[in-house]
């Protein structure tokens, strides 16, 4: 009976999390104070929630991943993360779909069913060197296909970056991550933690090159993170010029440079007894190339 509870238990406590993140959120932000960028009219409240993953990220995922980075082989990092990769091929493929991409979708598909078949399960990326591209979606990406406003940025607890958008997309992201279907719980809950660390383990030294390199860390995670969600939803489609946008809207471009003035002619000289004529505006002349 105490076994049979367990995966309710985990499974509930999961959902519980993220719907409370959602709650919390929706409950706080209306709440706190404005900051100047429209994009990020929550900038306080965001500042302090990525101070508070920094702690968690400093005291738990680092060490975790730093010890993962040392002591796994880098051949038997490469086949975890493309077990995972592997498994996001089917979500990648069903929003592929949803958003009317469907060369994309095609190669998604193409990528699952040949990794998992040919590939060990997706251990060996045997579509890359195939030339299969693999297209990254999601349904935060979905909604924003179909018009839905990103809204205003916002810093996720443990999740780290995102928008109002994405955030209400997270759920369904979670519901249909095929991790879900993987019986027992212990070995489900344990993929769960290996892909996390794996995920940071991978961004170990991307992490280190911003702590060094950013004047304002905040600022360049936001900014870095709103830019690479337009290029992945606006790929091939016209980028949002709508103030409503939120952090999706983009600025217009640039004017266009005015055409050169051709400089006038020379005035034509008068004849004695007449009226000078009009200098006419015409091209200019080119000097022969010696």
């Amino acid at each position: 009976m105490k076994k049979s509870l367990l995966p309710l238990l985990a499974g509930g406590a999961r959902r519980g999390a993220l719907w409370g993140v959602t709650s919390v959120l929706l409950l706080v932000l209306p709440g706190c104070a404005l900051g100047p960028d429209r994009r990020d009219p929550f900038e306080p409240f965001n500042r302090n929630v990525m101070k508070f993953n920094e702690g968690v990220d400093a005291v738990v995922l680092k060490p975790v991943a730093t010890i993962y980075k040392e002591a796994v082989p880098p051949l038997a990092r490469t086949g975890v993360s493309n077990f995972f990769g592997n498994l996001g091929d089917g979500w990648n493929f069903v929003n592929s779909v949803l958003q009317f991409k469907f060369q994309n979708a095609a190669e998604n598909f193409m990528r699952l069913n040949v990794n998992t078949f040919f590939g060990l399960a997706g251990i060996l990326d045997i579509a890359s060197e195939l030339g299969i591209e693999r297209h990254k979606e999601d349904f935060g990406q979905t909604l924003g296909r179909w018009g839905v406003p990103a809204g205003p940025f916002v810093m996720l607890p443990l999740f780290g970056p995102s928008t109002l958008r994405d955030t209400f997309a997270l759920p369904v992201d979670r519901r249909y991550n095929l991790l879900r279907e993987v019986e027992p719980a212990d070995v489900r809950n344990g993929l769960y933690v290996l892909n996390a660390v794996d995920a940071r383990s991978n961004l170990l030294r991307v992490t280190a090159v911003l702590e060094e390199a950013a004047l304002d860390k905040y600022s360049f995670v936001r900014d870095s993170h709103l830019q690479k969600r337009r290029a992945e939803i606006y790929d091939s489609g016209a980028r949002s010029q709508d103030a409503s946008a939120g952090s999706d809207a983009n600025s217009p471009p640039p004017a266009a440079p005015a055409a050169p003035v051709a400089p006038a002619a020379a005035p034509v000289p008068a004849v004695p007894g007449q009226q000078a004529e009009p200098a006419v505006p015409g091209p200019a002349t080119v000097p022969p190339a010696r």
